[in-house]
């Protein structure tokens, strides 16, 4: 079985390159510490040369170093070699995903790594660099786990269907980054590595546990609206404080209200429409959402409901700001009394009239046929 191997990455395969006994090499490790959350273009020109030196060494002793010195070298390889019972060949087939902060040295040991993996016969290496993530501040940590949970949920799901076996390898890494990729490898994995410290480096296997996630504290309408936009506070009801970000007056989910939510909405999703506020459904819509079968198909439209009922909420029902918006596209077809459109997916629209404060979804279906008849 094929697998898709995710690993976490940190930057011990560079810091381990410093000579802490050269008098000359004593305030590296300092100047990298302070410079770890920057970017390329951000970090000072000292710490640019020592990153440089640093990664020339690494490459050398990837190069020339035995097997047993390259997974001392890198926790990431160690990790990734322990997989494959120290024959990289053994993975030629299998999809790797390095996941690194949005740093200058996060990103130079992931090409470092990557480049390792190809010349080694593993030819599909990815590197996922969510934007902003680094451990700078919580609220910057925060929103770059968020991107990388939308990356997660993208990906992962159709590697399943293909036959892939997920792999969490989170033997490198920083320990926050670990943390939430334990966790979320819970949900998502079938199987989390990490190896013991020490010459032997056993691997440890940790199997999918059978978690299953409480529902009933899920309100399928106010997590969709949360998942595309906002809500008001107010509006909240009973949701559980652990599922929300509270900002002033309004609220969005939490990582892990996301985290929850990504692995409910085919279900809940994929059931009755929901009663979306400012939007209101004719028979003739309602009857091509239920000829509808597909279960992904009828969670991309409410999603994309609860999407354009958000942006009516925040824009007090203004058109307009679907218009503005890329995703939604909505436009008002020529001589059909006021008829407009939006957009679910390239080829899927939804034909819909504004009438007074509410927005009346007429029908739903392939764009060819719902352009004749609207």
């Amino acid at each position: 079985m094929n697998r898709l191997v995710i690993s976490t990455i940190g930057t011990s395969l560079l810091t381990n390159q410093i000579n802490r006994g050269n008098p000359d090499e004593k305030d590296w490790f300092p100047r990298l510490r302070d410079s770890a959350n920057l970017t390329l273009e951000k970090t000072p020109p000292e710490a640019k040369a020592i990153l440089e030196s640093l990664k020339q060494r690494a490459l050398e002793k990837l190069k020339e170093g035995t097997v047993r010195k390259i997974r001392s070298a890198s926790a990431e390889l160690n990790g990734i070699y322990g997989i494959y019972e120290e024959n990289l060949q053994a993975g030629k087939q299998d999809v790797h995903l390095l996941i690194s902060t949005d740093t200058a040295q996060g990103e130079g040991t992931a090409n470092i790594v990557g480049n390792f993996l190809k010349s080694h016969g593993i030819a599909n290496v990815q590197i996922w660099k969510p934007k902003g993530l680094s451990t700078a501040s919580t609220e910057v940590f925060t929103n770059g786990i968020d991107e990388l949970l939308e990356q997660i949920d993208e990906a992962i799901p159709g590697y399943k269907e293909s036959g892939y076996r997920i792999c969490f390898n989170l033997v490198g890494g920083f320990k926050s980054l670990q943390a939430y990729l334990n966790t979320i490898g819970m949900f998502y994995a079938d199987e989390i590595i990490y190896i013991f410290e020490g010459p032997n480096s056993e691997m440890i296997t940790i199997p999918r546990l059978p978690i299953a996630i409480d529902r009933s504290i899920i309100d399928p309408m106010k997590f969709a609206l949360m998942a595309a936009g906002e809500i008001q506070v107010s509006e909240l009801g009973d949701v559980p404080e652990t599922t929300i970000v509270k900002a002033d007056d309004v609220a969005t989910l939490s990582n892990w209200g996301k985290l929850i939510w990504n692995n409910s909405k085919l279900d809940l999703l994929s059931q009755d429409l929901l009663p979306f506020p400012g939007l209101e459904y004719e028979k003739s819509f309602v009857g091509d959402y239920e000829d509808c079968r597909d279960k992904k198909e009828r969670v991309k439209l409410q999603e994309t409901l609860a999407k354009v009922s958000s942006l009516l909420t925040q824009n007090n029902g203004d058109t307009g700001s679907l218009k503005g918006d890329g995703g939604v596209q909505y436009e008002v077809y020529v001589n059909k009394k006021g008829i407009a459109h939006f957009r679910v997916t390239q080829g899927v629209r939804v034909s819909c009239i504004k009438e007074g404060e509410v927005l009346k979804l007429r029908r739903y279906g392939k764009e060819e046929p719902v352009n004749k008849n609207p």
